[in-house]
């Protein structure tokens, strides 16, 4: 394959998406072809900076643009930042001004961060010479069990919660509910009051709260989250931002701690293999993902690497949120599973959530006249993660990934890890880390009761 003259060249191919092209792949052909050195830089507050040292063609201008747009995207998606400066070329810098204005092709990256952080984004040029110098700082997080504590999962399809009293999960229930669908807040703060009081019955007391939940907060306070997707900007400002806060107070006056769900996830592989440098990723409603560092601490990265690319072909699937292609969340999702179960010739009924569309194609998985096509469909989101993961690595550099979510439920999410393996194996020698999978049970209910650590 040949994208921007960048040829691409693999041994395995996801069977429902041939035209797939692997960004960690194209970006190690591009640069095997790139002579001048550039720096990418990306600032989140408080002096805090991730520094991206690289190179471009500095004559092959698209194929340079290209790569750079998608490394900005990639560092602000998987670190975070309202600030963006592109030392040592100009002219690649002006075309990110560009591209990442509030109203160029990513405008959805310049306002989300805008509203991260709150302050205005901005993109930058400095001569390579003038490259700012990193600084990145880590933070405890976890690990906390003495006590009676309240853990809760807020899931797209299901949310999760626990009741753990030192440690020990003594009660735990998954219900069914429809967030991202649901425009009135009200919904969503009654389920989680809900499901909060649920487990507190179940204890003599609670002494904290911790929840796991898809989104970016800061301050325990609700900056973006996709469960909230149909949600007005007036209601959002109004009863999200201070959600979780609020339900914590119908429970008590009781310590509480808002996390990503993909830190808790990568928090639950590290207590559950008691080990340190650990990227979890939970493949659900949408691509969840965290890390927790050698110390066990986290970075206070976004890690939100649902928005991140993985896929170069100028086919990929379109994000129909922030309007981009070839993003984590259509290949490490239901979503993914969806869009090849579609290819492979699969229908679905137009009234069905994503939820129930996953279900039916786990069905069909027992059924002998389906089973080959369904272990299709896994086998290329195996492709996928197997392609993937050495480009995280790349970027993480992590000792142990953690695989959670439904995707990886049942005898699916064995021929998902099965295959990624063998692709690693066959495509990216050097690459060494452990690939896991927890149980069934801790695979749907594990980030609560990590959570519960909070």
């Amino acid at each position: 394959m040949n994208h921007l003259g960048i040829e691409v060249k693999l041994a395995n191919t996801p069977k429902y998406d041939p035209g797939f092209i692997p960004m960690g792949v194209f970006n190690r052909e591009f640069l095997k072809l790139a002579t001048k050195p550039i720096a990418i830089c990306v600032e989140r507050g408080d002096g805090l900076r991730t520094v991206h040292k690289t190179k471009i063609t500095g004559n092959n201008h698209e194929a340079d643009r290209y790569f750079v747009e998608r490394m900005v995207k990639f560092l602000l998606w998987a670190r975070g930042g309202y600030k963006v400066i592109i030392c040592g070329d100009e002219g690649v810098a002006t075309y990110i001004k560009e591209a990442f204005s509030s109203t160029g092709k990513y405008a959805f990256d310049n306002v989300t961060m805008a509203r991260v952080y709150e302050r205005p984004f901005e993109v930058h040029s400095l001569p390579l010479e003038e490259t700012p110098q990193e600084n990145e700082q880590s933070k405890p997080v976890g690990g906390k069990t003495t006590g009676c504590r309240i853990g809760f999962d807020a899931g797209g399809s299901d949310r999760k919660v626990s009741a753990v009293i030192d440690g020990e999960a003594v009660f735990s229930e998954e219900v069914v509910w429809h967030p991202k669908i649901t425009p009135d807040p009200d919904y969503h703060f009654e389920g989680i009051v809900s499901a909060m009081k649920t487990a507190a019955s179940k204890m003599p007391r609670v002494d904290s709260i911790g929840v796991s939940s898809a989104g970016i907060y800061i301050n325990n306070r609700t900056m973006i989250a996709s469960l909230f997707l149909k949600v007005s900007p007036e209601d959002f400002e109004a009863k999200v931002k201070d959600i979780y806060i609020r339900a914590a107070k119908e429970i008590g006056d009781v310590p509480l701690a808002v996390v990503n769900d993909g830190d808790v996830t990568a928090l639950a592989g590290a207590m559950e293999f008691k080990d340190t440098n650990v990227l979890g990723i939970a493949m659900g409603t949408s691509e969840a993902a965290g890390y927790v560092d050698e110390n066990c601490q986290i970075k206070g990265w976004l890690n939100e690497l649902a928005f991140a690319p993985v896929d170069a072909s100028p086919n990929a699937m379109q994000d129909e949120w922030s309007g981009d292609i070839g993003c984590g969340v259509k290949y490490f999702s239901q979503d993914g599973v969806i869009k090849l179960a579609m290819k492979a010739g699969i229908t679905f009924k137009d009234e069905m959530s994503p939820g129930e569309k996953l279900k039916q194609v786990q069905e069909m998985m027992k059924e002998l006249k389906h089973k080959e096509m369904i272990q299709d469909i896994y086998r290329s989101v195996g492709c996928y993660l197997g392609h993937t993961l050495p480009y995280y690595w790349d970027m993480y550099g992590f000792k142990h990934v953690l695989l959670l979510g439904r995707v990886m439920s049942g005898e699916g999410g064995n021929i998902i890890l099965d295959v990624a393996k063998k692709v690693i194996a066959e495509e990216y020698a050097g690459y060494s880390f452990n690939m896991h999978t927890p149980d069934e049970r801790a695979r749907r209910v594990g980030q609560s009761v990590a959570a519960a650590s909070l």
